[in-house]
């Protein structure tokens, strides 16, 4: 079984993962190879690099952290695929200081935009990373979840400052240092020249429902993460789901 289908971490990835193993499945169908070239920026310790890895792909993971990177070589190494796993130290705002431009058939940038100055860059050198028609995998921090989720906590002050505040934040103990809408991720995605295919929004229960009732009622968790694959792709849930993923295409002639 997959990291990603473990049943704790399943809530916060499945969504993702069964969408970029299908997009993964139409690239190697479009370039007629079995084997692509995957890009995973912030990839930590390869919590998608190393299933993509299984799928018989080869990934390379640039992350800042060299702890991170020495857990992934662990990792990798554990799942047999250290071979299909190249970890390298950097960011996305000097990505083509460690890897190449247009040199990957898929680039995952999961988790990323929150934290660096220029989003907007980021979203660009990534899909410079891209060769055309390349698949750009996008997973960012949702702002009306974080409003919901404080709402629902109590924190209403908290919850007005998130949604009135320019990044998203409810206060100065925020952790995360941005959020997004789903318009402003698609924008930006656009912007750098991609064809927007899909918007999922994800985790939109599961970080609401109680831990006991998941983790003690027989077939919650099985039935909860069918309700979140119900209505990742419905709009209407888009607006208060905790991450939200953008799936597209480069095109051939990115507007500038």
């Amino acid at each position: 079984m997959s990291d990603q289908l473990r049943p704790r971490a399943s809530l916060r990835t499945a969504v993702v993962w069964e969408v970029l193993k299908e997009a993964l499945e139409r690239r190697v169908k479009a370039t007629g190879r079995e084997a692509l070239d995957v890009l995973d920026t912030g990839g930590g310790t390869g919590n998608f690099a190393v299933p993509v890895a299984r799928l018989g792909h080869r990934v390379t993971v640039v992350d800042p952290s060299p702890n991170a990177l020495f857990a992934l070589e662990r990792r990798a190494d554990e799942a047999g695929v250290a071979d299909r796993v190249r970890g390298v130290q950097g960011d996305i705002l000097g990505l083509f200081e460690v890897v190449d431009r247009a040199g990957y058939d898929a680039v995952l940038c999961h988790g990323v935009l929150e934290y660096v100055d220029d989003p907007a860059e980021g979203v660009r050198n990534a899909v410079d990373a891209l060769r055309p028609s390349g698949a750009l995998s996008l997973l960012g921090a949702g702002l009306g979840g974080a409003v919901l989720a404080r709402a629902l906590a109590g924190h209403f002050a908290e919850a007005r400052q998130a949604l009135t505040d320019p990044a998203g934040r409810w206060g100065d103990g925020d952790p995360v240092p941005r959020r997004f809408t789903a318009d402003q991720l698609t924008g930006l995605v656009a912007a750098a020249g991609v064809e927007v295919g899909a918007v999922h929004g994800v985790r939109v229960f599961g970080d609401l429902v109680p831990g006991v009732l998941v983790d003690t009622e027989p077939g919650a968790m099985e039935e909860l993460l069918k309700l979140e694959a119900a209505v990742a792709e419905v709009p209407a849930f888009h607006s208060v789901a905790t991450q939200l993923h953008v799936l597209g295409e480069k095109r051939a002639q990115p507007r500038r």
